[in-house]
């Protein structure tokens, strides 16, 4: 029994420590995120998440609550990260995340983002300073 308490505050002592470490998201990485997602609400895109389509307004509050979980435990320091570990599949079942624009064939999550990032980051090279 000593030996499982011991076990115990171990884990617990190392689930502690890297709360600890973790940071929130970067003020400009968490703005990049942000227009992301308000991107893929005012596309009128669904989102495919496990077998059902939400609307980009469900998707982002789904994609922003698994952002929170992450933070608990990690820093993200891009939004390319961001896409990678929170808005590509599901941490559930494991199945990929799909968006689908109109009559177009849904794809997956991630490339969709990517593209949209470029874009984003394409606009914001020309605006004037």
């Amino acid at each position: 029994m000593p030996r499982i308490r011991s076990i115990a505050i171990a884990l617990t002592l190392a689930t502690l420590a890297a709360s600890v470490l973790a940071a929130p998201t970067a003020a400009p990485v968490r703005a990049e995120i942000d227009t992301l997602l308000a991107r893929l609400v005012t596309s009128g895109c669904a989102f495919g998440r496990n077998d059902a389509w939400h609307a980009g307004a469900d998707a982002k509050a789904h994609l922003l609550n698994k952002l929170e979980y992450i933070e608990k435990y990690a820093t993200i320091a891009t939004t390319e990260q961001f896409i990678d570990l929170a808005a590509t599949k599901s941490s559930m079942s494991g199945n990929p995340y799909l968006v689908r624009c109109g009559n177009a064939a849904a794809v997956q999550s991630g490339p969709w983002l990517l593209g949209q990032l470029k874009e984003l980051r394409g606009k914001s090279a020309q605006s004037p300073r």
